[in-house]
């Protein structure tokens, strides 16, 4: 039973956190009516449901812009240690660099760079 002491302690102070949450929102009162106002934006009405603002292709782009920043992540401990394990740091670097251009490229012929 000592072994699980921890766990149980963990646990406890997770129920109590939920707890005093719950508590906290009931103690502030704040009423499940609809708002009366509408939202804005920068003063004026609202013409478009919040969730879709952003079109697509901002989903496929932002993905595009991961690819190339994991590759920077990549790169910089390769510049580190590229002189001590010589031309197969090299040449795994350029492999890495052409799956991520034959990717570039599908994108590319998918019109995935397209906007209009």
């Amino acid at each position: 039973m000592q072994s699980y002491a921890g766990a149980a302690a963990v646990l406890l102070a997770a129920i109590a956190i939920v707890v005093a949450a719950y508590a906290a929102h009931l103690a502030a009162g704040l009423s499940r009516s609809p708002l009366l106002v509408a939202p804005f934006i920068g003063g004026s009405a609202a013409t478009e449901h919040a969730v879709s603002r952003y079109h697509a292709r901002w989903y496929a782009m932002s993905m595009v812009f991961l690819a190339f920043d994991v590759e920077m992540l990549f790169m910089y401990p390769w510049t580190r240690v590229v002189a001590s394990v010589g031309v197969a740091a090299v040449v795994e670097m350029f492999l890495f660099l052409v799956v991520l251009m034959a990717a570039v490229v599908y994108a590319w012929r998918e019109g995935a760079f397209r906007w209009a």
